[in-house]
């Protein structure tokens, strides 16, 4: 059993008070005899914010915040020849390069910030992935929206009940870099600038796919209307415009609430969501309608995944 559990987040300081929330699920739950480690990739949070953020930490979890372009820089120079895109567009990927940026760990959690951690983490590290390249849940966030799941079906080449959400993972570092999953990605990248509406995600699926061990629901929980919520949630994970420093009546909300109070950014959330306007309520939406618009069109394009990997281009691992 290792001896640390490496848990990696990323955000700027708008996301920091979500970050708050995340960590400080993610230590209250923690097993008092496990040891964790939280490692922030940030963008610009203030040294208040860090500050704050660090004294979320315990006795057995511990909390290192660190600069993304740092540990860009930092990468070996077998891909140095390979990072052609602007720094900017890389921290859009920034998840994908955690193999070649921590050698130390064979396996490590990646989890987007807006989440609540209700159960102990190590409930997820501890599963057997094998040799599959990750372990993640079906998206079920566009399950119930027909243009997208034609979107992952046509566009990305991925059946939509085996299209995964990236904001959970459970990654087989050691195995990403024996595959050279950074060194294909970047090349794919640089090569072919696939048009997606969920960039680091649609990369994710298109290579992964076959190479994924599919997780319990309960690991990455969103709240969803359509579908009744799951009873114990091991992480909640609230997703494109479900967010209840947004708005009201959102499925585990509760949840949310429960680990904001005490996270040393309440004010700053409850301000949040007070001020938060009709103009915003109505740019979620539109943005939504933009995402399944171009989702439409993408797949109408000649250069896509299905496409390219249909005509023999290595696209998977």
């Amino acid at each position: 059993m290792s001896k640390e559990i490496p848990v990696f987040f990323a955000a700027d300081d708008c996301y920091a008070p979500l970050l708050a929330v995340a960590l400080n699920s993610a230590v209250k739950n923690s097993n008092r005899g496990r040891a964790y480690r939280a490692v922030v990739l940030q963008d610009g949070i203030t040294e208040e914010n860090r500050r704050k953020l660090l004294s979320l930490s315990s006795d057995n979890f511990k909390i290192d915040i660190m600069s993304m372009k740092q540990n860009f820089d930092m990468l070996d120079d077998r891909m140095s020849n390979r990072l052609r895109c602007d720094y900017f567009t890389l921290t859009i990927y920034f998840r994908l390069f955690i193999p070649a940026m921590f050698p130390e760990y064979d396996k490590a959690i990646y989890i987007d910030s807006d989440v609540v951690i209700a159960d102990d983490i190590a409930k997820l590290f501890d599963i057997d992935i094998g040799d599959n390249l990750i372990g993640a849940c079906n998206d079920l966030s566009i399950a119930d929206v027909p243009p997208l799941v034609a979107y992952t079906e046509n566009a990305i080449g991925v059946k939509g009940n085996e299209y995964i959400n990236s904001g959970v993972l459970l990654m087989n570092l050691k195995k990403l870099r024996e595959e050279g999953f950074e060194e294909h990605f970047l090349h794919l990248l640089n090569t072919y600038h696939f048009d997606s509406v969920a960039p680091d995600q649609d990369y994710i699926n298109a290579i992964c796919n076959g190479k994924i061990h599919y997780l319990d629901k309960a690991f990455d929980a969103m709240p969803n209307n359509a579908r009744p919520v799951c009873d114990n949630p091991v992480i909640i994970h609230y997703n494109l415009f479900e967010k209840p420093w947004c708005y009201d009546n959102i499925q585990y909300e509760k949840e949310f609430w429960r680990y904001a109070e005490d996270c040393g950014f309440i004010d700053e959330i409850k301000a949040h969501k007070e001020s938060y306007t009709d103009e915003q309520r109505k740019a979620d939406k539109d943005c939504l309608d933009l995402l399944v618009s171009n989702a439409v069109k993408i797949c109408k394009k000649k250069v896509t995944f299905k496409n390219l990997y249909e005509s023999g281009v290595k696209i998977r691992l």
